[in-house]
């Protein structure tokens, strides 16, 4: 059998490179056997990756159990939450493309066989999959797992983003701070991504549903033997897939990433999912667009229920039966015959599954909305769609109007919103967050947490050209496109402008004439931008609108 790494360690002709991997120990053993990188984004800066050198070690053994060489080298990884809040969030998005230009270097440099991809949190794991896209050599997610969750606050399970809410109630006078403090402790009790479902365990649930992981590694916990049994039996799958053949773009076929879209509907996942999904789809050289998510939402019910949709956490769904079990109750709405990691098709997969608890997996005949989890809209203020999450936001608050309180910044309206300026009945719009704009479109989650803990979470709503945080709720709309930045619509509303919401038949406008939103818009002069040097200078030229992924565009 040809493997790609024969081209470079070829004996007598490459004597040099196989002198140079033996300088590390290397056998000519090792040598005869197909090479698999191991794309580690271990770090002791993200929870999310910290048992990643412990999840490397089992995909080692896995990988030389089953024929191969393992090589390892490291990948970067920003912490959302870390970032959170501040300038860091600027850098978090523009991270995914970084990640998937390293790997792709790694492995086209060294001519690896295939790639194991070890990450958890929210850019990381889409970077990687846009990565194995491109690349489309034999290659396999491993999620680091998710963290567990803390002592009952609010009425569920607590987790990090408690922290926000209790800042607000904080604020509200209902708590002290030796209350906040001892929270502090105890939301987070150990590593792995966080343990409701926001961006980063969407997408590992996600990875799984497209057939990029084995069953059950989006949702493993990271502190479990379950974790490090799947990171092994990862490293087997991977020479499997090399022995086979089976590429990376076999498995994220169409029908795959339709089938993840139908999920994410289906568990009510991530807003960011409508970034990634169409990226990953452009580096396998398909084309899914932000409207397909719309179409699947108004035929898949949703039909789990998981934080901030519902009190459980990410465990709580993991042992009620996990992706498998809602991809068997929604089987007949998959594509069954595409490929996975396993070898095996997602109807083989499975076939087995069952659901464990009816209160947070229910059936296709009784489910929690008729409708999926997410809501594509359109309207005067957003020609080129929005996205928001009827899942996450009250029914009572699928339809609101309000007036316009206008912040260029995340930080004015955080300001104005801990200073008690923003009152019941008010839209508060943040511009100049998006792709270019902001530049990176960071995310707007500590305004909406700030809200909820001051009690507007219902009674206030929240548009912006930026994103959300998959743990966000009360009433939001994000993703506006085209951006202010880009001389959209967002950028002519001013302070008392009547804007609204309208979920249930996808529509977001401002009550002006479109005669005055274009006089407005002829006066507007772009300002200038907020980072001027290092790659975000260079990301906010390249960034495609975030109806389009917020990709780079390379062909």
């Amino acid at each position: 059998m040809f493997w790609r790494s024969k081209e470079i360690l070829k004996f007598p002709e490459r004597a040099g490179t196989r002198a140079l991997l033996k300088s590390m120990g290397y056998t000519d053993y090792d040598l005869e056997r197909p090479l698999i990188g191991i794309a580690n984004s271990w770090s002791t800066i993200v929870p999310g990756h910290y048992n990643l050198r412990q999840v490397a070690a089992a995909v080692r053994d896995g990988i030389r159990q089953a024929g191969g060489t393992p090589v390892e080298f490291g990948v970067i990884g920003v912490c959302d939450g870390i970032a959170n809040g501040h300038i860091g969030m600027h850098y978090v998005l523009p991270t995914r493309d970084l990640i998937a230009h390293s790997i792709e270097m790694m492995v086209q440099a060294h001519r690896l066989d295939g790639v194991v991809l070890l990450g958890s949190c929210d850019k990381i794991v889409p970077g990687m999959l846009m990565a194995a896209a491109r690349l489309n050599v034999p290659a396999i997610l491993v999620p680091g797992g998710n963290m567990q969750g803390g002592p009952y606050f609010d009425g569920r399970k607590s987790d990090v983003t408690t922290l926000s809410e209790a800042l607000g109630v904080l604020k509200a006078g209902k708590i002290s701070e030796e209350q906040l403090a001892g929270l502090e402790e105890a939301v987070a009790p150990g590593c792995g991504s966080c343990a409701f479902l926001g961006t980063a365990n969407t997408m590992c649930c996600l990875a799984e549903a497209m057939g990029m992981t084995l069953p059950f590694a989006g949702t493993a916990p990271a502190t479990s033997a379950a974790r490090m049994r799947l990171a092994q039996e990862s490293g087997r799958a991977i020479v499997n897939l090399i022995k086979k053949g089976i590429t990376a773009r076999q498995i994220m076929t169409r029908g795959s990433l339709m089938n993840a879209i139908k999920v994410s509907m289906a568990m009510g996942g991530s807003t960011n999912s409508v970034l990634h999904i169409p990226a990953i789809a452009y580096e396998a050289e398909l084309n899914i667009s932000v409207d397909a998510f719309d179409t699947l939402s108004r035929t898949t019910p949703q039909i789990a229920r998981i934080y901030p949709a519902g009190p459980a956490n990410i465990l709580d769904f993991h042992e009620a039966g996990g992706v498998p079990a809602v991809m068997r109750e929604i089987s007949s709405l998959l594509e069954l015959d595409v490929m996975t990691v396993t070898s095996k098709t997602v109807g083989q997969n499975i076939e087995a599954a069952k659901t464990i608890n009816r209160d947070i997996i229910r059936s296709l005949e009784n489910p929690f909305n008729r409708e999926g989890g997410l809501a594509i809209l359109r309207g005067n203020l957003a020609p080129n769609t929005a996205v928001t999450k009827p899942a996450a936001i009250h029914p009572s608050m699928w339809t609101f109007a309000g007036c316009a309180k206008v912040f260029d910044s995340e930080e004015a309206a955080n300001e104005a919103i801990l200073n008690g300026k923003i009152h019941e009945g008010d839209v508060v719009v943040i511009r100049y967050e998006g792709p270019k704009g902001g530049p990176g479109m960071r995310e707007m989650y500590r305004a909406m947490k700030i809200l909820y803990g001051l009690g507007l979470a219902l009674k206030t709503a929240l548009i912006t050209d930026g994103r959300f945080s998959g743990t966000n709720n009360g009433c939001f709309v994000g993703h506006i496109s085209p951006e202010a930045a880009e001389g959209g619509p967002l950028a002519a509303v001013r302070d008392g402008d009547i804007i609204t919401i309208d979920i249930p038949n996808r529509n977001l406008r401002v009550h002006l004439e479109e005669k005055e939103i274009q006089q407005r818009l002829a006066a507007w002069q772009k300002p200038e931008p907020q980072i001027k040097e290092g790659y975000l200078a260079l990301y906010s030229r390249l960034a495609e609108s975030a109806n389009e992924g917020a990709i780079i565009r390379y062909r």
